[in-house]
């Protein structure tokens, strides 16, 4: 059994009559990638904040290398990485000089030149960072954040806002330090990032944990149904299709209907039928085993980003 290197028990955070976290516990074994996947204003980011040190819990215990965030202090540092969900340098600054800042923080660090080069940015080295794009500062961050060989790595939201090419790149990025056996916590409201990078993942809702395993647990756990999303030319009711022979459950969408069948020809069938039989018609239809997405939906009754 791997060793626990964050340990977080019973974390609980309010802002005013905001309750961020209720009672949030979890472990990250060494060198898992572990994810925090939830909807904005889940908590996510308060607790990563929390592991790094930046904010003081109300009430719970949080343990990282072995040492409490708050009172660590400056050795604390030493031992973690950290990227935010948005990183601001100043503008004039130049790619390299940002590196070498980083790198001067830490009494272990690794040169800028491995470093740009890993990433991508040997030919940004003398680039101020108001001419990068989008990925590229994210690029930077992530190398900010490995500068002092962390032991653990914070990545909150790393590919919020990129556009999908961009996302894919970071997401290569971290399967490498994946197969380097780096610790990873990650936060994302992406379904397919979590399924693609974290071993485990616990999914946050409300500023609780409501469910954690691997990603296939969680998904095996939907039921055992497979999901069938429908699309008609008149509405139906929700009711109606959970009546359809094989049917778990069913929830409507935004106009279209997704559908959890433990028996799929069955209900296609039964579909059909009643859709003859009401002088409906089937405008679409997709089958797809179940994903985290639909893990969140049978726990909240809403998609995770609504």
């Amino acid at each position: 059994m791997s060793e626990s290197i964050i340990e977080v028990q019973d974390l609980k955070k309010n802002y005013g009559a905001v309750e961020a976290l209720r009672g949030v516990s979890f472990d990250v074994q060494q060198g898992e990638v572990f994810g925090l996947l939830g909807p904005n204003g889940a908590g996510k980011t308060t607790a990563v904040e929390i592991l790094e040190g930046l904010r003081q819990p109300d009430t719970g215990r949080v343990s990282v290398c072995g040492m409490d965030p708050i009172g660590g202090g400056q050795s604390y540092k030493q031992l973690i990485g950290g990227a935010l969900q948005s990183t601001a340098l100043p503008e004039k600054m130049k790619v390299g000089e940002a590196l070498d800042l980083f790198a001067g923080f830490y009494n272990r660090r690794r040169t800028t030149n491995d470093l740009l080069k890993r990433f991508g940015l040997a030919e940004k080295r003398g680039a101020f960072y108001s001419q990068l794009s989008g990925g590229q500062k994210q690029r930077l961050a992530l190398a900010m954040a490995l500068v002092n060989e962390p032991r653990v790595i914070f990545f909150d939201e790393p590919t919020a806002g990129l556009d999908p090419q961009v996302r894919r790149e970071i997401y290569d990025i971290i399967e490498e330090l994946k197969t380097e056996k780096k610790t990873i916590l990650i936060t994302t409201h992406y379904i397919e990032e979590a399924e693609r990078l974290c071993d485990r993942v616990a999914i946050m809702d409300g500023g609780r944990i409501i469910k954690s395993g691997t990603p296939r647990e969680l998904k095996q756990a939907s039921a055992g149904t497979t999901r069938i999303e429908v699309r008609v030319a008149r509405p139906e009711t929700v009711e109606t299709l959970k009546r359809l022979e094989g049917v778990a459950d069913a929830r409507e969408f935004d106009g279209y209907y997704v559908v959890h069948s433990k028996a799929v020809p069955t209900t296609i069938v039964a579909l059909v039928k009643h859709l003859e039989s009401t002088g409906n018609e089937l405008a679409g239809l997709e089958i797809a085993t179940p994903s985290l997405e639909d893990v969140f939906i049978e726990l909240t009754g809403r998609r995770l980003r609504d």
